[in-house]
């Protein structure tokens, strides 16, 4: 063989493992403020539950209350510089807020990553990808940072993926696909409903599925499939939840909710889950009936039990053959 062919040769059979070789983004940190700033106050637990959007003002403001308007880290596996400008120059807002993006599930061991997740005051969880939550944390020190700072009676919040991640069990769209209504009450023990257990370990969504964006995108009929599927593999009742886009849930430590958003309908949505009937793969959901309570803006709802107070409406559902249709 020529020389000229033989070191192409080598060349081309070097490439790809030069290729796999190649290193991993690092992760993004950015901070806004003075993180050296002491906290002035205790913080005080709370969950703030989101449900994609616009970030309601009112909501968090008592989240940077409940962190003791100290310092707050953002974090993510897409974006979050943005929010985290936004969180830093809302009135009332914290003395520092830092921003970390990861890019791998070896970033979840990185020292400078869990230093900052050990100190904050409040933690928020960005929306993005869910399947990256899933893949980069958990069973790792950053999911074990997550429930030591709430046991630790410190604020935690998530918006849209974040919120996803937040309950008992999830859906992680592990697929790479976001499920619709109709593909879900189709085959709701199918491959396409990903559900996820043992995340977190949060006392106050215990027994609870979590979903976003929710009247928006019609997914009324995908929590259902969600908790039929979420049910069979815990053992266990549990209850969905649902927040619309653009409106958040003020959880207090005693498990009381507020809802807050700037729409007169908006609404986070509670499902019960004791008539859902267990299904195989190819089977489509089937439930005689089914309640929906729609916690408003002059409700309380009560986690993880589900209980409203003052319900802004109460909605009833019969699943056959992959329909959810409303009955009176």
């Amino acid at each position: 063989m020529p020389r000229r062919a033989f070191l192409l040769l080598l060349l081309l059979i070097a490439l790809p493992a030069r290729a796999a070789q190649a290193p991993e983004q690092a992760p993004e940190f950015y901070t806004f403020g003075d993180v050296t700033a002491p906290t002035r106050g205790h913080p005080t637990p709370g969950l703030l539950l989101m449900g994609g959007g616009k970030r309601d003002r009112t909501a968090l403001q008592w989240f940077f209350a409940k962190a003791a308007r100290g310092h707050v880290v953002i974090i993510s596996a897409s974006y979050g510089k943005d929010m985290g400008e936004e969180f830093f120059r809302t009135p009332q807002g914290p003395a520092s807020v830092e921003v970390l993006v990861f890019h791998a599930r070896s970033q979840s061991a990185d020292p400078a990553v869990l230093a900052r997740l050990a100190h904050a005051d409040g933690i928020f969880i960005a929306g993005g990808d869910q399947a990256r939550y899933v893949r980069f944390w958990g069973g790792t020190e950053v999911a074990r940072l997550l429930d030591a700072h709430v046991a630790a009676g410190k604020p935690l919040g998530g918006t849209s993926a974040g919120l996803a991640v937040l309950g008992e069990a999830l859906y992680g769209a592990m697929d790479g696909e976001s499920i619709t209504s109709a593909q879900a009450l189709a085959d709701p023990f199918g491959p396409g409903v990903t559900i996820e257990r043992d995340f977190l370990h949060l006392p106050l969504l215990s027994g609870v599925i979590t979903d976003s964006h929710f009247a928006q995108r019609a997914r009324q009929g995908r929590l259902l499939a969600f908790l039929a599927k979420a049910q069979a593999l815990t053992g266990k009742s549990m209850i969905g939840l649902g927040i619309d886009e653009d409106a958040a849930l003020m959880v207090e430590p005693d498990g009381s909710a507020r809802l807050a958003t700037p729409h007169p309908d908006g609404a986070a949505w509670i499902a019960g889950g004791a008539l859902l009937r267990s299904a195989t793969p190819g089977a489509p959901l089937e439930s005689p009936s089914v309640t929906m309570t729609l916690a408003g803006p002059g409700s309380v709802l009560h986690l993880p039990s589900g209980r409203v107070e003052n319900p802004a409406a109460t909605l009833h559902y019969r699943a056959s053959a992959g329909k959810l249709v409303a009955t009176p």
